[in-house]
């Protein structure tokens, strides 16, 4: 029998430019979900909300504000210090929806927030169920195996891996072969990532999600 997917979900990457964005535009195109980014650092004249909604053509998702926008292209505690603000986790509240919500994450799962906390105490506040974005580079088996390891060991619920850019099949087959995490899906690298890109990835990433979970 098969699982039924969340309403609601979190995406985090193995670290920074995995492809994390465009798969959140991808799976909001896929499932016409809600997006939100609670954390924005950086690209304030263009933040990844505004990214994920330009690239979605549905009609059903809406794109919830960020709870902090912060100006500086750096670790959310460093980038809040020096907006002269401190990121405090009971102000992060999830918005208000009926639709299914995709939270996207910044960085990966142990960047700081403030001089306490780092993003996975964000999912786990909410008890949030992770898909996590994996892209193929030296030295990438070993961030995704401690990311998945990491997350295994908080007791954190695992949905899958969805694997962003190059492909690397002996790559990919070792992280599903040691972790026995299930690989969602893979994202193509292209050099044009637009509607239509974004669409026809969509297709596939629901087909895949559907064959593992009940939608």
């Amino acid at each position: 029998m098969k699982q039924k997917f969340p309403n609601h979900f979190f995406v985090t990457g193995i670290g920074t430019g995995v492809g994390k964005t465009i798969t959140s535009a991808i799976l909001t195109e896929a499932l016409a979900c809600d997006y939100w980014k609670p954390i924005q650092s950086g690209s304030v004249d263009e933040t990844d909300r505004q990214i994920v909604q330009s690239l979605t053509t549905n009609q059903q998702s809406k794109f919830h504000p960020e709870t902090y926008l912060l100006r500086e292209p750096a670790s959310p505690h460093f980038a809040a210090a020096l907006d002269v603000i401190e990121i405090e986790l009971e102000k992060i509240t999830l918005p208000q929806t009926e639709n299914r919500l995709l939270i996207e994450g910044a960085g990966g799962l142990l960047v700081p927030i403030n001089s306490e906390l780092v993003i996975f105490d964000l999912i786990e506040y909410f008890n949030l169920p992770v898909i996590v974005v994996a892209s193929n580079y030296l030295g990438s088996i070993n961030h995704t195996l401690l990311t998945l390891q990491f997350l295994e060991s908080q007791g954190a619920t695992i949905l899958g891996i969805i694997f962003s850019g190059k492909n690397y099949n002996d790559n990919e087959q070792i992280i599903q072969h040691l972790s026995g995490v299930p690989v969602i899906g893979r994202i193509e690298e292209t050099e044009h990532v637009n509607k239509a890109f974004v669409y026809q990835q969509a297709i596939e990433i629901r087909q895949s999600l559907s064959e593992q979970f009940e939608l």
